[in-house]
C-alpha cells in the first residue's frame, strides 16, 4: 500500500469492501441508531417503547462488537507496529489511537444497559450516561477519521519516524 495513507485508511482501503463494513460501517452505523434512538427517548420519555428497545439492544450489540474489534487491532495492528517501529508519524497514531479509544464509551453503554454500571442510579440519570457515552463515541470516531484521511507524512520530516 501507498506510505502516504495511514494505517486506519490502509485497513479501510484493502479487502474491499469487507474491512470497510466490518471497522467502519458496522461502528458508525451503530452509533447513528444509538444517537437518534437516543434522542426520541430522550425528548419523549418513552422508557419502555420501541427506540428504548432498538437502543439498549444497539447499544450491546456495539459493546461486544467493539471489544472483538478493539481485541483483533490490538493483537494484529498496534502490538506488531509498534513492535517494529512501523508507524508512520503521529497522524497514523492518532488515527488508530482514537479509533481503538472508541471501545471505553462502547462497553459504558453494554455496562449501562446490563446495568452493570449505574443500577443503583434512576433511568434519566442512566439515560443521561448512555447519551454522554454516544457522544463521547461520536467524538472520537471524527478524531479518527480526520487524522486517518490525512497525510502521514506531513509533520514526518526527512530522516525521524
Amino acid at each position: 500500500m501507498n506510505s502516504a495513507m495511514t494505517h486506519y485508511m490502509e485497513l479501510l482501503s484493502t479487502n474491499q469492501p469487507w474491512n470497510l463494513l466490518i471497522f467502519m460501517a458496522v461502528p458508525v452505523i451503530c452509533a447513528e441508531t444509538l444517537a437518534i434512538t437516543e434522542f426520541i427517548v430522550l425528548f419523549t420519555r418513552d422508557l419502555t417503547g420501541t427506540a428504548k428497545l432498538v437502543n439498549k439492544i444497539t447499544g450491546m450489540f456495539a459493546g461486544v462488537y467493539f471489544t472483538g474489534i478493539f481485541i483483533y487491532l490490538l493483537i494484529n495492528a498496534v502490538i506488531p507496529l509498534t513492535a517494529t517501529g512501523g508507524w508512520r508519524g503521529p497522524f497514523d497514531v492518532i488515527a488508530v489511537g482514537f479509533y481503538l479509544l472508541g471501545v471505553i464509551p462502547y462497553v459504558g453503554l453494554l455496562l449501562i444497559d446490563t446495568k452493570i454500571v449505574a443500577k443503583k442510579k434512576d433511568e434519566v440519570a442512566r439515560l443521561k450516561l448512555h447519551a454522554i457515552s454516544v457522544g463521547i463515541f461520536l467524538v472520537v470516531a471524527h478524531v479518527a477519521m480526520i487524522f486517518g484521511m490525512l497525510n502521514p507524512n506531513l509533520l514526518v520530516s526527512s530522516g525521524a519516524m
